[in-house]
């Protein structure tokens, strides 16, 4: 069975292409010409070359393949052009889910995020029938998986796409090459580079647990529905001092407010313009005015998911961006 799979150059997705060649699939690997692919390595999978933006490219790749997982994605907190990433991220799972419908593959996996789903905003877990508001989602990545979600709910409702979605919370661990936003949160934090953190919360899962999630959604997930494949909710201060600990150092103990950061947000937006990688943005001070936490339970009684302690993942992370403790 030919199982085509996007996005295993990037951190998730690497972890899913090892998950599938454990399970048997014969995998084809849809990467971009000009990307990175160190996480390719070692894997027995063919290579194809092709874009999102490129539906052409599309069509080629799906073309006599039995399963789709579409990984894939922009994740960057803040971008110079927003439209690039919706194109990427919206347009192009559009243009994916297409071709292989067309192809004719039989079952699909789409990997959106818990970013775009509701939450309750007073601390308690959210799950997949929690309300969406979208006037209120912060950020350009949020609105492009919300976006991107809601189409591929159309193609399933409209077309008769046979897709799976899957939501990831925020994953950790190894491979994690660019690094992510989370995990260069998590490197800095090992490194003594995080002295103080706002209060606000994350739902946090080992990356190899949520690449499992996927292989489960393909074995046991209903089409049309929405599977939250996350770990335990744990508040920043705690994820860093995981992360510290695991490096063998003291844990930051200051605790900014979120007002006074607004004015730091601007500055660094407008340093952004110059090419400058921003510290802080406002739209990241507006998701951290509320605890990300999520249940799974839907994915662990109909999948069968069970991920392991969060600590875990942290301390996984830590040791793959190479600040582990020694031990004595």
């Amino acid at each position: 069975m030919t199982t085509l799979l996007t996005g295993a150059t990037g951190f998730v997705g690497s972890s899913v292409a090892r998950v599938l060649l454990a399970r048997g699939h014969q995998l084809r690997l849809l990467a971009r010409p000009n990307s990175n692919r160190g996480n390719l390595a070692g894997l027995d999978a063919a290579l194809v070359e092709g874009d999102l933006t490129d539906p052409a490219s599309l069509a080629s790749a799906c073309a006599g393949c039995r399963f789709l997982f579409h990984v894939a994605a922009d994740y960057r907190l803040w971008v110079p052009d927003p439209a690039a990433m919706l194109r990427a991220n919206v347009d192009g799972t559009v243009f994916l889910l297409r071709a292989a419908h067309a192809a004719g593959v039989e079952r699909i996996v789409y990997c959106s995020s818990v970013a775009a789903l509701g939450l309750t905003g007073d601390g308690t877990p959210a799950d997949e029938t929690t309300p969406v508001h979208p006037d209120k989602i912060a950020g350009i990545y949020k609105q492009s998986k919300y976006r991107a979600e809601q189409a591929v709910l159309a193609l399933i409702r409209d077309e008769a796409v046979p897709a799976i979605i899957v939501n990831p919370s925020t994953p950790i661990g190894p491979r994690d090459i660019k690094p992510t936003p989370t995990g260069k949160m998590i490197r800095d934090a090992a490194a003594g580079k995080m002295p103080a953190y706002v209060d606000t919360g994350l739902n946090v899962a080992h990356v190899d647990d949520v690449a499992e999630g996927h292989a489960l959604a393909l074995e046991h997930g209903r089409i049309g529905e929405k599977y939250i494949l996350g770990g335990d909710d744990l508040l920043l201060r705690d994820i860093f001092a995981l992360a510290a600990a695991a490096a063998g150092r003291a844990p930051p103990r200051i605790t900014l407010p979120i007002a006074p950061l607004i004015p730091l947000a601007l500055l660094c937006e407008g340093l952004a313009r110059l090419g400058i990688e921003p510290l802080v943005t406002r739209d990241t001070l507006a998701m951290a005015r509320k605890k990300m936490f999520f249940s799974s339970n839907k994915a662990r009684h109909e999948l069968g998911y069970a991920p392991r302690p969060a600590a875990a993942a942290i301390a996984d992370a830590v040791a793959w961006f190479g600040l582990a403790r020694q031990a004595a």
